[in-house]
């Protein structure tokens, strides 16, 4: 049986252009690499908050571990 652990990222506007707005984020590479260091598997992402425009402003990361079956 798996668990799973969700983590809430925020992309942060960065920047207007001729096709629209700019969102970026560097906090998911954080995120993945200590998750992956404490055992758990990188498996997606759900859009938690998202504009009218279609622009993701946070994110749910999800995370799953194996339970162990003893």
């Amino acid at each position: 049986m798996y668990i799973y652990e969700y983590e809430r990222i925020t992309n942060e506007l960065t920047g207007w252009g001729f096709d629209g707005n700019r969102y970026e984020t560097e906090a998911y590479k954080t995120v993945i690499d200590k998750r992956a260091a404490e055992g758990w598997r990188y498996v997606g992402f759900i859009p938690a908050v998202q504009r009218g425009t279609g622009h993701i402003e946070e994110m749910d990361l999800i995370f799953e571990m194996e339970q162990n079956k003893d």
